[in-house]
């Protein structure tokens, strides 16, 4: 069901004529409204009569604003007396007026809930619901709570997480009934990030049994049989487009890449309205499976700077092991002296290899376009923190590495701390990472790759098409949601410890117009760098 949004903190009158412009009632503002005959596919229909009933909406509005309905529209409408239409559950505290045909409805504290309101004219035959969602006023001071979290599967229009009980643990998971799209799962959840863990808005990893697994089939293109999913906090992004734009970039960048897939939903824990978050895949063996590469190889995650396919840590000092900086997610064995062995020899071989051989080989033991990627990504984006840590790297049974690029609030103009970065910061961090400097200082692979970055930079990474996912993002988020989110993290996010002494906050409309120009002036910048 599609939502359209009302605007918040003032009465909401939604009638027949303010929503479409027209002689009908709806919800698109550019929808058709009740001409004689229309089909489900826009048509002309001879053989349907014109209806008396308005569109049924949907209508949005905040709990305490009022909602008007105009129940019968014309042309049909004009030859039907009000009296003439019943409805069977008009909810609590709503009125009819039978004169002006209209439903009003100014809900109570305690009915936050997607309503359907059932309207029939028995003598034409003809019968609609009107689909009215009324959003939990979270900040008024006398504010119930949720009364039935089944029945609030969206706000303004964006499907809504309820946690309970809060997860708290970063380790382990925890049982906590998750409920989503009206549905109950019982499942698991966990504290999620590093950092991250000091904001006031955590992040969270969701586990789902493996006979009901989580599926939303109107999101991402389909986020369908997830084991575990990602909540991941918007605190430090008032822009909320870094985390999507990037791994919706690196999905178009190659279609063969793993596929990040993401969407924004709204999250409560317990009663407690937590605002906007980007949920994402869970990089695990449940992922490569999906995608087909079997899930039951090796997969490491990079947690420090030290993982940088070197055979010293990132200060420079010698590591006692190869494998430092790197966590084991999945893979057998899972602990001992082998846990590590397969990626300690691809370390090895980074490092020890002389050119002729590591030219004639890297493409067999690693997917160079996967790996190549990587780097234009992030050198695009400049994701000094995804050089070296914050990346997956998974080595199926007789198959080559592949990469997954993870965790993106530092990029496209700000660091992990929110300070602004240079659009002019340009390097290919080889001092971050072995395996980028060995890519640089062999000619025949840097060829290739300053080949893919042209070619992306015209392609995928252009300003056009760069902007069109951006679009797409913020298309997906409604103002009143977003608004909401502002009106609950603003204070907070400006008052943070890690970012207080800063003097240049940004509205949510001046960061993505800061986002824009610093990615279109990063564009012309490796434009230039990467002319032939």
């Amino acid at each position: 069901m599609k939502f359209v949004s009302a605007l918040q903190g003032r009465a909401l009158v939604v009638a027949c004529l303010l929503l479409t412009g027209a002689a009908g009632c709806g919800g698109d503002s550019d929808a058709p409204g009740n001409d004689a005959g229309v089909n489900d596919g826009g048509e002309p229909d001879a053989m349907t009569p014109p209806t008396a009933l308005c569109r049924p909406g949907p209508y949005w509005m905040t709990e305490g604003e009022t909602v008007a309905i105009d129940v019968l529209c014309p042309p049909a409408g004009d030859e039907v007396s009000g009296d003439a239409v019943t409805f069977a559950n008009l909810p609590a505290g709503a009125s009819y007026d039978a004169a002006s045909a209209r439903i009003t409805w100014t809900p109570g504290l305690d009915q936050a809930a997607v309503w359907e309101i059932t309207a029939e004219i028995a003598d034409r035959g003809e019968a609609t619901t009107f689909a009215v969602g009324v959003a939990d006023a979270w900040d008024h001071a006398d504010n119930v709570p949720i009364v039935d979290r089944s029945k609030y599967p969206m706000e303004y229009g964006m499907p809504v997480f309820f946690l309970s009980p809060p997860p708290a643990d970063p380790e382990n998971y925890e049982n906590i009934v998750i409920v989503y799209g009206g549905e109950t799962h019982h499942g698991g959840g966990k504290l999620r990030g590093a950092s991250s863990l000091d904001f006031p808005k955590n992040s969270y990893t969701l586990e789902f049994p493996k006979a009901a697994l989580f599926s939303e089939p109107e999101r991402a293109g389909g986020f369908l049989d997830k084991h575990k999913i990602v909540l991941t906090s918007t605190f430090d992004d008032n822009s909320y487009v870094r985390q999507r734009l990037a791994f919706e970039l690196w999905n178009r960048l190659d279609p063969g890449h793993v596929q990040v897939q993401s969407f924004m939903a709204v999250v409560y824990v317990e009663d407690e309205f937590r605002g906007l978050y980007t949920v994402t895949d869970h990089v695990d063996d449940d992922l490569m499976a999906q995608q087909g590469l079997g899930g039951d190889g090796n997969l490491y995650k990079t947690v420090s700077h030290d993982a940088n396919f070197g055979l010293k840590r990132h200060d420079g000092r010698a590591k006692a092991a190869l494998s430092e900086g790197y966590e084991k997610k999945s893979g057998d064995p899972e602990v001992g002296p082998d846990a590590f062995a397969d990626l300690e020899e691809l370390i090895r071989f980074v490092n020890e290899a002389d050119d002729a051989t590591f030219a004639a080989e890297i493409g067999t033991r690693i997917d160079l376009g996967d790996y190549m990627d990587w780097l234009v990504l992030i050198t695009f984006l400049a994701a000094d923190d995804n050089a070296g840590k914050n990346t997956y790297h998974y080595h199926g049974l007789d198959a080559a590495w592949r990469v997954i690029p993870w965790d993106f609030n530092a990029t496209s103009g700000q660091d992990w701390m929110t300070v602004r970065r240079s659009v002019e910061d340009v390097g290919y961090y080889e001092s971050y990472n072995r395996l980028f400097e060995r890519f640089l200082a062999i000619e025949a692979l840097r060829t290739e790759l300053e080949q893919r970055y042209r070619a992306v930079l015209d392609s995928v990474l252009s300003v056009p098409e760069v902007y069109e996912v951006i679009d797409e993002i913020l298309a997906g988020i409604d103002p009143a949601v977003l608004a909401r989110d502002q009106a609950r993290w603003r204070a907070e996010y400006e008052s943070f410890e890690r970012w207080d002494q800063r003097t240049d906050f940004t509205t949510h409309a001046e960061e993505v117009s800061y986002v824009r120009s610093w990615l279109a002036e990063r564009w012309d910048i490796l434009s230039e760098l990467h002319s032939e």
